[in-house]
């Protein structure tokens, strides 16, 4: 496989192995999931170990308390398989009961914005279909990890440090991730005996100890006593579920896969669908025209994206119709190369803080796996002695009365959170994904279209500087694209941000495979911790 030769401000290589490999945003989770791949586990496998590791080390973006979403590919099969590990708002949970306490906007801290967590039902039900071995091998590393202690990193300690406030809030919160009174600093060893026997729990005694047992309690008893509505009847009735990915087509054999609503990965393909609509090429990679077009079309897919996903199960999101070539041509005629606009949703017709990991097996098997608390440390909850955050996924829900996405009892909210998978003539080409909140989409187009458009490899994919659309006509711009493209996109209307922070502009991993040769190669990103490694 020949890579197109750009160059870019990192001195990182590709990873390049072939029995396996494994990419994620810190490196003890990454060989955590490597050591499972080298002791006979699969990719599934190395992705359960690998994220739970996660939940230990990088606890600011990931825990047992939130939510995951999956793309696995299984190489026996040569079919992508989708994964959708979101919970539900509690029963009790309703868009009056939050209006009438005041609320316009669904707060983002405390009890209320609580809903299931998925995960660990999505761990179970990847595990019992594609897995070789079971939580009691798979959470050892992570058990070490939370009981005898792990240095932070500087990125996390960072991260950590700016919870402090949120987590000063609630006495359990405080007493686990609070120790001394402060949040860790950097290469600081941190122990947490409370979720290490929470995981000890779960791997003698599976997924159910968490939902139906003493855990369970605690969460609900921390939810209610935080004046919430979460029970246990709420956990217990949860389950994960497999849905078909969507996709479009992008051309030269490549096509872009997505889970569906209530996730934001629609966003990405619309996105594409409208790049698509341009003729890339032309207007040259990193180019004013370049930029300017990609931000449009990013400002058209957002528009729709929220205007009309939801839980496909209370409420009809017209998928089929968002992504069909009519519409795709009518919202990419409404791209003004020469000027900015503010977004607008279009009418289709109608039918009908977060961690990233990706695993490669030597059997051609794949996964692209994100998992997510939404916001730094969640609600700023910790349920009893568990050492379990709970997310605030809840805050993403609407109020506006009759909206797709308003709240409403076991409904799941509008996530985020998106892993994303690219095949090549059919087969598995290359898993990947770009945590960060509304970036993610932003992620997926650019990254994507670096990989398939472009031709760069996983690495040069990822150093490649990004844009962050933000709101009406406020972009944030990497300082690595040039200043007179800067100059230009200002000159167009839009309102440049070039002082965000780094991991603003999302973190992603890439794995590809190259069809002629089996091998694999991982790029990580290098704006945080992240690490690739491989056998």
């Amino acid at each position: 496989m020949n890579f197109e030769p750009y160059t870019f401000p990192s001195r990182r290589s590709n990873v390049v192995a072939l029995n396996g490999l494994v990419a994620t945003s810190q490196p003890l989770a990454a060989q955590a999931g490597l050591d499972i791949l080298k002791a006979g586990g699969n990719a599934i496998d190395a992705a359960i170990a690998t994220v739970a590791t996660l939940c230990v080390v990088e606890p600011t973006s990931t825990g047992i308390g939130g939510d995951a979403f999956a793309l696995i590919w299984q190489a026996d099969e040569g079919k992508l398989y989708g994964l959708n590990a979101s919970g539900p708002a509690p029963q009790g949970l309703t868009a009056d009961r939050v209006r009438g306490q005041g609320h316009s906007q669904f707060p983002a801290l405390g009890a209320l914005p609580v809903t299931v967590p998925g995960a660990v039902r999505g761990w179970e039900l990847a595990l019992s279909r594609f897995g070789s071995m079971g939580l009691d091998r798979l959470l050892v590393r992570p058990i070490q990890y939370a009981r005898d202690g792990f240095p932070l990193s500087q990125r996390i300690a960072t991260a950590w440090a700016r919870s402090t406030e949120k987590m000063s809030r609630h006495p359990d919160s405080r007493r686990v991730w609070l120790p001394h009174g402060r949040a860790p600093r950097a290469a600081e060893r941190f122990q947490n005996p409370e979720f290490a026997q929470t995981l000890t729990t779960l791997a003698d005694e599976g997924p159910d100890a968490f939902y139906l047992g003493d855990i369970g309690r605690q969460i609900a008893d921390c939810v209610q006593a935080a004046d919430g509505v979460l029970t246990q009847d709420d956990l217990a009735q949860y389950q994960a579920e497999w849905i078909e990915p969507i996709s479009v087509d992008f051309g030269d054999g490549f096509t872009f896969y997505e889970i569906p609503p209530n996730g934001q990965g629609l966003t990405a393909l619309l996105a594409l669908n409208l790049a698509a609509q341009f003729d890339l090429q032309a207007l040259g990679y990193g180019t004013a025209d370049y930029y300017h077009a990609l931000i449009e079309v990013v400002k058209l897919a957002f528009a729709d994206a929220h205007t009309y996903i939801g839980d496909p199960r209370q409420v009809n999101v017209p998928v089929a119709g968002l992504l069909s070539a009519a519409y795709t041509q009518t919202r990419a005629a409404q791209v003004n190369m020469a000027q900015a606009q503010p977004p607008a949703a279009g009418q289709p017709p109608r039918h009908g803080d977060t961690v990233y990991l990706t695993v490669a097996d030597g059997n051609g098997n794949m996964v692209s796996w994100i998992q997510s608390l939404y916001m730094g440390f969640g609600s700023g909850l910790t349920a009893g002695t568990t050492g379990v955050q709970l997310q605030n996924r809840g805050a993403n829900f609407s109020l506006e009365p009759g909206h797709p996405n308003e709240v409403a009892p076991g409904k799941r909210p509008y996530h985020t959170i998106i892993p994303g998978f690219i095949t090549h003539n059919g087969q598995a080409w290359s898993s990947f994904g770009v945590m960060g909140g509304f970036m993610q989409p932003q992620g997926h187009l650019q990254v994507g279209l670096n990989l398939a458009l472009w031709g760069m490899d996983p690495q040069t994919a990822l150093d490649a500087p990004r844009f962050n659309w933000l709101q009406r006509m406020d972009v944030g711009l990497e300082t690595a694209v040039p200043a007179h493209v800067h100059a230009e996109l200002t000159r167009r209307g839009h309102m440049v941000r070039d002082n965000e922070h780094p991991m603003s502009f999302g973190g992603g991993q890439v794995i590809v495979r190259d069809p002629a040769t089996g091998a694999l190669i991982g790029g990580s990103e290098p704006r945080n911790d992240g690490a690739a490694v491989g056998w």
